[in-house]
Formats: structure tokens, C-alpha cells, sequence
């Protein structure tokens, strides 16, 4: 009789699962998979013969077909390389077919039966649970990261052989305990915020930036610590939460960039592409669409250094994935959503000789206007203005390099981040916000109380300096967050005054 064996998928970051139906008839000898498949699920066929063949069982030379339902969505990966086999041992009898429908099986097969992990894991246990099964059977290798998901039985499958004894009860895998979720916060790299001389204002911007989630531009010459000061922002940020972490592997197992050995993502993640970078690169894509850069930035920071070297086209695709916190990408084979909620730090120099914000270099910039307004033209307005927080930084004196004081520490920073991240975990809490950036125009109603002196002075900024609407409220998000980091209830003045004086434009002509 046909068997019906319960595998799984990803479509975007979004597991489902798939019915792997199998039908071994009379006929002359043929095997088929129907249902969509990529190349790497036909090429199970031989795949599959082999692992049977080498675990001991007879494969049958008869009609097998193979459906992968739903038949109208494309799948790709090795994945199915388990679920098919335990068809066709159901469908001739050698595997228990009660006890074969009640589980979900992920895994890739070697040529001698043993089973291999496959990327997504997580996002199949995810949607394993949803369907309301309580088994899952996947790789060694992929129990950790499906045993991060709670209610499900968990059994790690070294052989094809022990799955087919496990099924039939004569030998019984042992259940995968929960996987411990161990996130910490910082670097690996050994950089601290104490290694860099000078620039308080930009490390004071920084710090504004890891407790709101707040977008970021740093402007000045090469030399300048923009660089350096970017690549010591992870050590001021919070640690991910549960929840988050749990978004970020999702990702990053789908995209099959799960460190080997590791189970989860935990610590937040920093993503630094060239700016050779594709739109599809950036934003996601593929015949089957993946996750891009500003996905695998998910919960993290992307840092674009060389800002005006990034095509138009990159830069303008980042626009709506900034504003909404996820991107929808749509391809012939398949839609799919990706998340986006990432800190965006970028970096850019003044001009194309690198001088002209240096007053006292022995060279003056030698930059016509009209070449500095076209470099600078490189950065649309729309762009620019969902960026919070713009700082200028001019080059370090060498006496500061060599200054005898006591450097704030990254720890000591990030103790101040954390306490301000605290009060909007319990402000939002309930919702789906996690950082002041992420609030809309109800939310802000609710939780930015300015006082009355404040809201007069903001008003009479917003109309002298001509800003948007959405700069208006970009404005009041980052007062909200510099006064959480003081530990006020309400937004007064100074918060409201140093929010603008971050919206100041730092490329003038």
C-alpha cells in the first residue's frame, strides 16, 4: 500500500511541512520524484538505492514514484533524502507505517546509510510543532538546534539502519535533551571602546545608537576612527534575549551558515559586506529566494564603510526593509519574507581627496564643489533621512593618542546600554517591540511624553530647520532613548536638544 512519510522545508526562513508519498507498484523498474523537485532531490534516487542497499535491505526492483505534496511549491536540498527511504521501506513492509506517520524526518544520506544534517532544521522543528506532531528524527549533527524548540521528542540518527529499528521498537533512539540557550554579549575579538583616542561625541552617539536600535552615519577622513569605532560597537550592544536568538538562527540555519558545532547564534551579529555588493546580495534573492545581508544583520548591525561606493541600486533597495523591518522577495519560484531588523552603521569620507573637513591640514581639499556635490549626491535624501544619528569626526590631535587618563571601557558603556534596554523591555512589554526605533506613531503617543517647554521647542526646530515629518519622529525617538539612558520618565529640552543636534546634516556643500 502507498505510504505517506511527514519531511520538511524552508521557504524563505519559514519551515512547513511536506508529505513525501510513496507508491512501489508492479511494473518494470523505475523511480520517479514528482512534486517540484530541485536537483539535488533527484539526484536522492541514486542516493537513496545506495544507503538501502548498504544498510542491509533490499531495494525493489518494481515502480516506485515518489510525490513531494504540495506538489505546487518548489523544494530544494538533500533533506528528503530520509523521509523517502522510510517511505519506501513503509510501503514494502519493512518499516512500521503507523509508527512512520507520526514523525517528521529531515536528513541527507550517505552512500553507506549514515544520516547527514541539512540546513533549516530549526525552522522544520518550528513548523513540526505548529502541525501538532510531538517526534522529530534529524541528523547528530542538527539535534541541538532542533531541540531549541520546547514540546517536541528529539532523536538524534547516526544510520538509517537505527531509524528502521527505532520505528519497528526493537531499538529505541534515545530522546535528545533540551538544548540550553548560553548568550552573552561583547566581542571575541579583544577590541574595546577604551582603544580609541578621542572622538567622545561619536562614542556618545554610538552609545545612544545600542540602546535605542537607532540608525547611524559617521562622516570624516580617513584616519579618522570610523572604522575602528564601528568594529567596537557590538562590544556596547545588550545581550540577545531568548526570543531573539531564536529569530537570528532561524536565519542563519536556513541559510545553512550555522557555525559547525554550534546550535545557536549567541551573540548579536555583524555583517560588513563590500560594496561590490548585488541588490540580491544586500536584500535576498535566488531562484529560491535567500536571506541577504540585512537578514543575516537581523537583530545585529550592518555596517556599510565607504557608504557613496554602494550602487544606487543597493542603496536605494534598503529603504523599505529600514522602515518596515522586513523584506518580501518575489521570484517565479517562490515568495517569500525575510526579517530586517537591524542597526545600520555607515561610513563615509567628506570628499574624494579626503581632506576637507581638516582645517588644519598643510593640503587643502582640492575638490571642486561641483565634484563634492556629485560624491555626495552618491547618498539619496530619502536614504539620509532614515538615519537618526549623523556625526562628523574630525582627525584625532597626536597628543590624545598619548593622553594619561582612564578610557571608558566597553563595559562600562554597555552597563548604561543595558539599563536603558531594560526599561523599554518592560515599557514594551506584552508587544512586539523590543527597541524605541521600532515604535510608530500609536506607540509614540502612548510612550513619548515630552513636557511642555519640550514640545514648544521641538516644534520651533522642526519649522526652522525645515525637517520631515519622519525626521519629526526619528527626532522624538532618540530623545525618548537619551532619556532613558538618563533614567527619566518624561522627554524635557535637553533630551529634545540633543536629539537635533544628531539631526543636523553633516554633508552640506
Amino acid at each position: 500500500m502507498p505510504a505517506k512519510v511527514p519531511g520538511g522545508a524552508v521557504l524563505g526562513v519559514e519551515g512547513y511541512i511536506v508529505y513525501v508519498e510513496v507508491d512501489v507498484s508492479s511494473g518494470l523498474p523505475f523511480f520517479e520524484i514528482v512534486g517540484l523537485p530541485d536537483t539535488a532531490i533527484r539526484e536522492a534516487r541514486e542516493r537513496v538505492r545506495a544507503a538501502l542497499r548498504n544498510s542491509g535491505y533490499e531495494f525493489p526492483l518494481r515502480r516506485i514514484t515518489v510525490n513531494l505534496a504540495p506538489a505546487m511549491i518548489r523544494k530544494e536540498g538533500a533533506g528528503f533524502d530520509l523521509p523517502i527511504a522510510v517511505g519506501i521501506l513503509s510501503a514494502i513492509g519493512e518499516v512500521d507505517h503507523r509508527k512512520a506517520q507520526q514523525s517528521v524526518f529531515a536528513g541527507e544520506l550517505s552512500l553507506d546509510g549514515r544520516v547527514r544534517g541539512t540546513p533549516g532544521v530549526l525552522s522544520i522543528a518550528f513548523a513540526t510543532k505548529k502541525q501538532g506532531f510531538k517526534d522529530m528524527i534529524v541528523a547528530e549533527d542538527n539535534v541541538g538546534e532542533a531541540a531549541l524548540v520546547d514540546g517536541l521528542n528529539i532523536y538524534g540518527a547516526g544510520t538509517l539502519r537505527e531509524v528502521v529499528r527505532h520505528l519497528n521498537g526493537v531499538a529505541r533512539m534515545e530522546k535528545a535533551e533540551k538544548t540550553w540557550v548560553m548568550l552573552s554579549c561583547g566581542s571575541s575579538d579583544h577590541v574595546d571602546f577604551a582603544d580609541v583616542a578621542g572622538q567622545e561625541h561619536a562614542k556618545r552617539v554610538l552609545e545612544i545608537a545600542a540602546a535605542g536600535g537607532h540608525n547611524v552615519l559617521m562622516v570624516g577622513p580617513p584616519g579618522s576612527g570610523k572604522t575602528m569605532l564601528a568594529r567596537r560597537f557590538p562590544t556596547i550592544l545588550p545581550p540577545l534575549s531568548r526570543e531573539e536568538a531564536l529569530e537570528v538562527t532561524r536565519v542563519y540555519s536556513a541559510s545553512g551558515l550555522l557555525p559547525a558545532g554550534s546550535s545557536i547564534i549567541s551573540k548579536r551579529p555583524f555583517r560588513s559586506p563590500h560594496h561590490t555588493i548585488s541588490p540580491a546580495g544586500l536584500i535576498g534573492g535566488g531562484r529560491l529566494p535567500k536571506p541577504g545581508e540585512i537578514s543575516l544583520a537581523h537583530r545585529g548591525v550592518l555596517f556599510l564603510d565607504e557608504l557613496p561606493e554602494f550602487g544606487s541600486h543597493v542603496l536605494e533597495a534598503l529603504r523599505q526593509p529600514m522602515e518596515d523591518g522586513f523584506v518580501t522577495v518575489a521570484r517565479v519560484r517562490g515568495v517569500a519574507a525575510f526579517p530586517s531588523e537591524f542597526t545600520l552603521l555607515a561610513a563615509m569620507n567628506p570628499c574624494l581627496c579626503f581632506r576637507r573637513p581638516n582645517p588644519r591640514a598643510t593640503a587643502s581639499c582640492t575638490c571642486s564643489p561641483g565634484v563634492v556635490r556629485r560624491y555626495l549626491s552618491r547618498i539619496s535624501g530619502p536614504l539620509l533621512d532614515r538615519i537618526d544619528l549623523h556625526v562628523e569626526l574630525g582627525q584625532v590631535e597626536v597628543h590624545e593618542l598619548h593622553a594619561v587618563r582612564d578610557r571608558e571601557t566597553s563595559r562600562d558603556v554597555r552597563k548604561r546600554v543595558i539599563k536603558a534596554v531594560d526599561v523599554q523591555i518592560r515599557r514594551f512589554q506584552g508587544t512586539r517591540l523590543h527597541r524605541n526605533a521600532e515604535m510608530g506613531p500609536v506607540d509614540m503617543e502612548t510612550h513619548c511624553h515630552l513636557a511642555k517647554d519640550a514640545r514648544t521647542f521641538l516644534y520651533s526646530a522642526m519649522r526652522k530647520l525645515g525637517l520631515s515629518v519622519r525626521s519629526y519622529t526619528r527626532t522624538l525617538k532618540v530623545a525618548r532613548t537619551v532619556a532613558d539612558l538618563e533614567g527619566s520618565e518624561g522627554i524635557h529640552v535637553h533630551h529634545v536638544a540633543e536629539a537635533i543636534g544628531y539631526r543636523m546634516p553633516v554633508l552640506g556643500v
